[in-house]
């Protein structure tokens, strides 16, 4: 499990920055503190993702796998981290879903897509 660290590092990063890039294009103040109260609901939801995909896929847990591990961490880092907003009274507008879900499947299914192609091209050179 701990070759897989540095792919759920990457993964908290990532979803720190779709964070930090949200409050800073809508100029909202209160840097750290903001930033924990947007991040926790989608890093809660990134560990509920992590947490399922190693549960279900024990044996077959690889953190770099778009199929199943990149799903299961962006659809719940999604869904999970939005169900927070709307427990925790944040907004959960229509058009931020579709950013949200957009931005984190680029982060977090990107990264996955990248390592899948530099890994082939190494291997067959």
């Amino acid at each position: 499990m701990k070759k897989y660290l540095p792919a759920l590092a990457l993964d908290v990063v990532l979803v720190i920055v779709f964070c930090a890039i949200g409050r800073r294009s809508h100029d909202e103040a209160n840097a750290l503190t903001g930033l924990a109260t947007t991040a926790w609901p989608f890093l809660s939801g990134l560990a509920v993702g992590w947490l399922a995909t190693v549960a279900l896929y024990r044996d077959k847990f690889d953190a770099f796998l778009i199929v199943p591990t990149g799903i299961v961490v962006w659809l719940s880092t999604l869904v999970v981290g939005m169900l927070l907003r709307v427990a925790s009274g944040q907004g959960t507008a229509f058009s931020f879903i579709i950013v949200a879900g957009t931005v984190l499947a680029v982060f977090l299914l990107g990264w996955r897509a990248v390592a899948k192609i530099v890994t082939k091209t190494r291997a067959t050179t």
